[in-house]
Formats: structure tokens, C-alpha cells, sequence
């Protein structure tokens, strides 16, 4: 039975909730998740890994039992957060697990320290501009005119039904989702401050598309070990932004799973027995 350890680390005066799981003289792993999740969003992927890693989940800071930012979020003071979280806790070298809004935000501390990361695993987190569907236009729009009209059409994405939604968009057996992830999903975003919080990251994820260049670069010059674990009808990355990376890094390992944007829900032994084979234990 794995036994996770729940804790909460002060990194310069700011709370960083995570869990914790496995050998603390096992390789490390860093589980980074994504919008609107929580480390709960890797509850079943944690069990099936722990007896041969050391792993770690943060909840991004105003995710999750997190600390709540009191000022306008950009993901640039996010994963500053999360590169310090990562020296407090003694992760001086890891590989890396991102999903979605973790990508940007783990793409940055490898950037940043390339010497510290042996590993990344993508699981529909995006580096290409080819991998942003159309469900973006509305995000795009903000980009473009951040007129109030154009942020308040963004609270669509963070009504229930839509949290619903993205979490059970292209699986062909919805039965197989649980609510526990969404329904915990939408009591986070029911949080005061949490709406604005989150238009604000809209709008400042437009810094990561801006950044993709610099992540192809890493990509090119260090070409990490590397696993695409991708749920291939998710309705904001598309399989071809799990395919690019194969430009930079070669020998990149990508597999498609028939299900959606939180494929952990429903491909979770599937994509830990990927990880097993992939990871350099």
C-alpha cells in the first residue's frame, strides 16, 4: 500500500501545498498539473509509480490547497515559485511529469536548469503552435484586445458544466470518469478570487506561446530523454503539438491514447507503464 504524506512548504513567505510519495533515495519525480486541476488531478498515478520513484506534487499557487496569489498571476512568477519550492525541498535533479498549464511553467526550470533535469514526460502539455486547437480563439481574442467584454466571454471556461466538459470531451465511455476530479475541480474555481485569478493566467498564457521558440531551443541543444503521453481527442492540444516534438528531440517517444484532455482519468496504468519502461531508473 503507498503511503502519501501531505504537506505544505513556506517558500519565501508563500504556501505550497503538495504530496509526497515513495523512497526519498529513489529517483525523483516532479508532477507538475495543470488549469484547473490540483496534484488530486494525479491520485491514481501516484500509487502505480511510488514503489520505484520519489515523487512530488505541488498544487500551483492559487490551485488547490495552495496559497492564493492577492495580486495579478503571470505563469513567469508561477514557476519562480515552483524552481524555489523545488530547492526547498531537495530536488537538485529530477525528471519532470507536466500536464497542460504545467508544461509552460516545467519548460521554464528546465530552461533555466538544464543540468537538473534527467527526464520530461508530456502529457498533453503543449510547445508548438501547431498543437493549439481552435478552442483557443476566444483566449487569442483576449490576447489580442484585453477589453473587458472580451475577458468576461472567458468565464465560460470556468462554469462547472464546462469543467465537466473538458474532462469527458473525446473518452468514448464517460462512465469512466469519475466525478471526484471535476466536481473537487469546480469547488476550487467557487473560490473568492479564484475567477479573476484565472483570466488573468488566460491572458498571460499568451507569454508561454511567446516562449515556445526558447522551449524548442532546450529542446534542440539538450534533447532530455523525452515521452509524449498524449490523449488524442483533447479538444485544446492536438496530437500534432505531441508529434512536434519529434523535430527537436529525435528520438522522442510519442503514444496516443483514445481519450481526452485529462487522460489520467481513464489511461492511469496505461501511461505509469509507459513511464516504468521510459524513465532511466
Amino acid at each position: 500500500m503507498t503511503t502519501i504524506k501531505y504537506r505544505t512548504a513556506g517558500v519565501d513567505g508563500f504556501g505550497i501545498f503538495y504530496r509526497e510519495a515513495g523512497s526519498s533515495d529513489a529517483p525523483r519525480l516532479l508532477l507538475l498539473h495543470g488549469f484547473p486541476s490540483g496534484g488530486h488531478m494525479f491520485r491514481n498515478l501516484i500509487p502505480l509509480l511510488a514503489h520505484r520513484l520519489h515523487i512530488v506534487a505541488p498544487d500551483l499557487p492559487g490551485f488547490g490547497n495552495s496559497e492564493m496569489p492577492t495580486f495579478s498571476c503571470t505563469f513567469d512568477w508561477m514557476a519562480a515559485k515552483i524552481d524555489r519550492f523545488t530547492e526547498i525541498i531537495g530536488f537538485e535533479r529530477y525528471a519532470l511529469y507536466v500536464f497542460d498549464y504545467g508544461a509552460p511553467i516545467g519548460f521554464r526550470l528546465a530552461v533555466k536548469h538544464p543540468d537538473r533535469i534527467k527526464a520530461i514526460i508530456s502529457q498533453n502539455g503543449n510547445a508548438y503552435e501547431e498543437g493549439l486547437s481552435d478552442g483557443w480563439n476566444p483566449i487569442r481574442a483576449y490576447w489580442e484586445n484585453a477589453s473587458q467584454a472580451n475577458r468576461d466571454r472567458l468565464r465560460t471556461f470556468l462554469k462547472p458544466e464546462t469543467t465537466i466538459w473538458q474532462y469527458t470531451h473525446g473518452v468514448p465511455d464517460p462512465t469512466q470518469v469519475s466525478p471526484d476530479g471535476y466536481s473537487l475541480d469546480n469547488f476550487y474555481l467557487g473560490r473568492r478570487g479564484a475567477d479573476e485569478l484565472q483570466l488573468d493566467l488566460f491572458g498571460d498564457y499568451k507569454s508561454n506561446v511567446a516562449l515556445y521558440p526558447t522551449f524548442q531551443k532546450y529542446f534542440r541543444t539538450h534533447k532530455p530523454p523525452f515521452l509524449a503521453v498524449w490523449g488524442k481527442n483533447d479538444p485544446f492540444f492536438l496530437p500534432s503539438g505531441a508529434e512536434a516534438f519529434k523535430r527537436d528531440i529525435p528520438d522522442a517517444m510519442v503514444r496516443f491514447f483514445d481519450t481526452g484532455h485529462f487522460a489520467l482519468e481513464t489511461h492511469a496504468a496505461e501511461i505509469a507503464a509507459k513511464i516504468l519502461d521510459f524513465l532511466p531508473l
